[in-house]
């Protein structure tokens, strides 16, 4: 009887905690911020059972506790990770973000930060005038970090945020970002192909490519694509120009222009440039993880004539 009696008190005290929070503003909160019943119940407890006021205090403590744990985790190794790539009119970004493992690179919240990233990166090259053909931009992990979104807060924040939840060390790598006038065409691809986070295109590998453009828009986006394609699988070094002498191995050419072309070796890329009348003004290849060549910082700006 005595355990019985405890039992009906206890849920005497637990209904009496639960009737100061309504259900549906409980509901509310939960809805909205995505958090626990536990951390949902404390932020209404807090706040007088504030809607607002409670979702503005669950998101500062969690940014508390994201820093904390970023913090915390920064010492460990981010390997893996995923490149993000996004094209918008005459704007295309290509971004890598770095975790410790491949598990989490294939998390929910790790690629909402790649195309995260992604739209901070369009939205200051939006701030960039273009001076000649094209302008590049290269910035490196601390200028990322200091890009700020619409929410006020940095990608340095945001990346804080996401450590928090997925509890594993994530560093933001690099980034290049080409903004074109109207004689040039920007074309994006990731690979492996298929996996997006709105219309970002994430995978382990990236390229990106400015060519002059053909008669027709379609015609233009489509070889633009492939070129794209046979640039991450065939990972050339450099354009090349009529000077430069072809490798005696084809298999061991890095010059774009005397590769065979990755959809019909029966052709190379510089015969295939000249049969659809286009000329490539740059590319560019990232692979998740690689040491960059020549890594160059912010605000490294590049002008194309």
């Amino acid at each position: 009887m005595l355990a019985g009696w405890i039992l009906r008190r206890q849920f005497h005290i637990a209904s009496g905690l639960w009737s100061t929070q309504p259900s549906s503003v409980l509901a509310t909160l939960r809805k909205k911020t995505g958090y626990t019943f536990a951390n949902c119940k404390k932020a209404l407890e807090v706040n007088n059972n504030d809607v607002v006021k409670a979702e503005a205090w669950l998101k500062e403590q969690a940014q508390s506790m994201g820093w904390t744990k970023a913090t915390k985790l920064q010492g460990r190794q981010t390997t893996q990770g995923l490149i993000g790539v996004l094209s918008k009119n005459n704007i295309a970004a290509m971004v890598e973000l770095n975790c410790e493992t491949d598990f989490v690179a294939r998390n929910e919240h790790f690629q909402t930060m790649v195309d995260t990233v992604a739209n901070a990166c369009l939205q200051k090259a939006s701030e960039q005038n273009v001076a000649g053909n094209l302008v590049q931009l290269h910035l490196d992990a601390d200028d990322l970090k200091s890009l700020k979104l619409s929410d006020g807060k940095t990608l340095a924040d945001h990346l804080a945020l996401m450590i928090g939840t997925v509890g594993e060390n994530a560093s933001l790598r690099r980034a290049l970002i080409y903004k074109s006038n109207d004689t040039l065409h920007l074309s994006s691809y990731a690979h492996p192909s298929g996996v997006a986070k709105n219309e970002t295109q994430l995978g382990k590998f990236g390229g990106l490519v400015a060519l002059t453009k053909t008669p027709t828009p379609e015609a233009t986006e489509d070889l633009g694509k492939k070129l794209c394609q046979h640039i991450v699988g065939m990972h050339p070094n450099k354009l090349g120009t009529e000077n430069d002498e072809p490798a005696k191995d084809v298999d061991d050419e890095k010059c774009l222009i005397y590769q065979e072309y990755l959809l019909d070796d029966s052709l190379l890329v510089g015969e295939v440039l000249k049969e659809n009348g286009v000329e490539i003004v740059e590319f560019k290849r990232f692979e998740c993880g690689e040491e960059p060549a020549n890594s160059q910082a912010l605000d490294s700006v590049e002008t194309c004539q």
